[in-house]
């Protein structure tokens, strides 16, 4: 079974969380933390900083690590690293996604989540104000 090493950038902004709704796969129209593939030779904020800006066109800075996940899909098996992040620049466009939420502490349950992203909104339940 396939392994695939992946990064997600939970993108914080004045208390809420930016949320992202596939827009293509397997998963299309369900809700993640944005991110992607980590590429050869890249560090895992490097490959965050790329994904994030080929599929929001802005620049991030990872601000803090989060946590390591994994999860058993039924075709292949998720390695995850969530960093905490801020934008630096721009505006999220969507470029992949069909379509984005900032949302709050209270609001991490409105939308339909990925399997493996329910790890992180845990997280967050526990680390968010």
């Amino acid at each position: 079974m396939k392994t695939l090493n992946v990064v997600a950038a939970i993108i914080k902004k004045d208390n809420q969380i930016l949320a992202t709704k596939r827009g293509y796969g397997e998963f299309i129209n369900m809700w993640e933390f944005p991110g992607g593939k980590i590429e050869n030779n890249e560090t895992k904020e490097e490959a965050l900083i790329r994904e994030i800006k080929e599929e929001l066109d802005c620049t991030i800075e990872p601000t803090k690590f989060a946590l390591d996940l994994e999860y058993q899909y039924p075709t292949f098996y998720l390695k995850m690293s969530c960093y905490e992040a801020i934008i630096k620049e721009g505006t999220p466009k969507l470029l992949e996604h069909n379509d984005a939420r900032w949302l709050t502490k209270q609001q991490l349950n409105e939308v339909n989540w990925i399997p493996a992203d329910l790890q992180i909104i845990d997280y967050l339940k526990e680390t968010m104000e």
